[in-house]
């Protein structure tokens, strides 16, 4: 896997340090799963933990990804109803009109300049009565800027940037239960210990690309610092209800 990559972004199950984030990312997956058939798109593949969850509930999975993904090959060579291609988008390059039932993409749109484009483009491929499945941070949840991000998106923010494209756009969002929150609320005050030393606060305004290594290795540094308090957090400690400030996550469901 290419070092480009390796980044508190690209969360994994082998690090215990970032199980609280990959249990909400199972759950995604896991939600998806409930709902989706026929030809699916993932944009996305990231490490590609999800792949064998969706694919075996579908006729026909292409996963693709900027990076190139060993797990997206390896699973493209292994289950027969499996396709990674490495692709930058928007656009989705070499991709149909109305070919796909539903396109899953999580953890995906924040990066994406032109969001607006990545939309039309999602539109494009689907087919009429197609899904649209995207989760992305709440950005009134987050605990400072990550300059990995080009945006982040409050309830509203998002449902207006889908609707422009989608006829209904159904909106959830992924809650924890106490011990979830109790892990937030202790990364908040561990953030805050970092971010006092931001007096002139660079993190708002130095452009993105400077503040990135400094902030991964931060945030790594802090995820491990806690991550003894977030070992025993599970799936289960998430669900997925109505949106409503305090979710964690948007998880939005938009029909063609």
């Amino acid at each position: 896997m290419s070092k480009k990559i390796q980044t508190a972004e690209r969360v994994s199950q082998q690090d215990k340090s970032d199980n609280y984030v990959y249990q909400r990312s199972i759950l995604a997956y896991v939600e998806a799963a409930k709902i989706i058939s026929g030809n699916v798109l993932e944009i996305g593949t990231g490490s590609g933990y999800g792949i064998e969850m969706l694919s075996s509930r579908v006729d026909l999975f292409l996963t693709i990804d900027k990076f190139e993904s060993a797990a997206g090959l390896k699973s493209s060579q292994e289950i027969e109803n499996v396709e990674f291609r490495q692709m930058s988008v928007p656009p989705l390059t070499g991709l149909p009109d109305n070919h796909f039932d539903f396109v899953v993409s999580f953890q995906v749109i924040e990066h994406i300049k032109d969001d607006v484009q990545y939309v039309k483009e999602i539109h494009r491929v689907l087919k009429k009565g197609g899904k649209f499945i995207v989760t992305t941070p709440n950005k009134n949840m987050s605990l400072t800027r990550n300059p990995w991000h080009i945006r982040e998106y409050t309830i509203q923010e998002l449902k207006d940037l889908l609707s422009i494209e989608f006829s209904s756009v159904y909106t959830l969002g992924v809650f924890g239960n106490d011990e979830v929150m109790k892990y937030y609320d202790e990364n908040k005050r561990s953030v805050k210990k970092i971010t006092r030393f931001d007096i002139f606060n660079l993190q708002y305004n130095m452009p993105r690309c400077i503040l990135q290594i400094p902030y991964d290795i931060l945030n790594r540094m802090n995820r491990n610092k806690l991550s003894d308090k977030g070992v025993d957090i599970t799936m289960k400690d998430y669900s997925v209800t109505p949106a409503k400030e305090g979710c964690i996550d948007l998880f939005y469901i938009s029909e063609k």
